[in-house]
């Protein structure tokens, strides 16, 4: 907001001094964030400038931390980079590895965690709905509970969840289960947590998205004949679909980042990028950390500004004009 003419000296410094502000608070929260980029190049194998660095030597400067993302696990890395070599990096990369167990576990508890926030946003949107506001706080608790709390909760209760494989359930749930048939130490388990910790979000951004929706429209639609499938699929769905996908995307983020439940609900084989990243915190400290913490911000700036845009066109079709 641009500062009146008429400002007296007085709130002019008030003015300039709360841009100050702002900036030293913006610096302080984004410099932890934007250090680890040029540290994730370094030549070195600590968390250090080094002089050469510090001088823009590009003797200072590697990709071999990156290159240790395809390598750690590799059985031969220095084999020439053929096709084998990169099938065998696909197969048996540690942090490959983690990276398809983090995008397999995101995915479909983003899919789980959209569908059921969505039914219950579009449930407690409706005015007669009785006991919404107790409702909404039970479904919103993952986000204020602490996540340790909500982890070990699960992790007693998975050791006593078990599906035998040769039913019917424990064949269709196979590739999810572990091999006992439980959900600890599984990929399922480790997805309807993320999936538990997803769901306030759609609620949240769906609920905001509904509290701009004219219901007329659906009366409209009744009215002209439509059945309630086709009334949301045709007229609901258009409308908030952009607060959809924003809590989709958020539920992902969150999924994609949490490293509490997994450790104490996944096994070995569902280790995770953030799972990953704190076993090479504890046991080997390696640079390789800060290349994978360069992509994972770069992969959260992309989400975040595929977010704004989806709320810039929610604002426009709701006829509000973005600033």
């Amino acid at each position: 907001m641009a500062l009146p003419s008429y400002a007296s000296p007085l709130e002019k410094t008030w003015h300039y001094a709360y841009l100050v502000i702002c900036v030293l608070i913006f610096v302080f929260l984004i410099a932890p964030i934007l250090v680890v980029i040029p540290l994730s190049f370094t030549s070195g194998a600590y968390f250090s400038f080094t002089p050469e660095m510090l001088r823009f030597d590009p003797a200072g400067y590697s990709l071999r931390w990156y290159d240790a993302l395809l390598t750690l696990g590799h059985p031969t890395p220095d084999a020439p980079r053929d096709s084998a070599w990169w099938t065998i990096a696909w197969e048996r990369s540690t942090w490959i590895q983690a990276a398809k167990n983090s995008f397999w576990v995101g995915l479909w508890a983003t899919i789980l965690a959209t569908t059921l926030g969505t039914i219950a946003a579009l449930g407690l949107s409706r005015p007669e709905m009785p006991y919404r506001r107790l409702i909404m706080a039970l479904l919103i608790s993952p986000m204020i509970v602490p996540i340790i709390i909500i982890a070990v909760g699960m992790s007693f209760f998975y050791a006593q969840a078990c599906v035998a494989p040769d039913t019917a359930l424990g064949s269709v749930l196979g590739v999810f289960l572990s091999n006992k048939g439980c959900l600890v130490n599984s990929h399922l388990g480790v997805i309807i947590a993320h999936a538990v910790l997803g769901i306030p979000f759609v609620i949240i951004t769906v609920t905001a998205t509904l509290s701009g929706f004219d219901q007329s429209l659906i009366r409209a639609a009744h009215s002209l004949g439509a059945s309630p499938r086709v009334t949301f699929f045709k007229v609901v769905m258009p409308l908030i679909l952009p607060g959809i996908i924003s809590g989709a995307l958020f539920a992902f983020v969150t999924s994609f980042d949490e490293v509490v439940a997994v450790l104490f609900i996944a096994g070995p084989e569902q280790q995770t990028i953030p799972r990953q990243m704190f076993n090479g915190i504890r046991e080997a400290i390696s640079p390789a950390i800060l290349a994978v913490a360069t992509i994972l911000v770069i992969v959260s700036i992309l989400l975040l500004t595929t977010v704004e845009l989806l709320r810039r066109r929610s604002e426009r079709l709701r006829g509000v004009t973005p600033r």
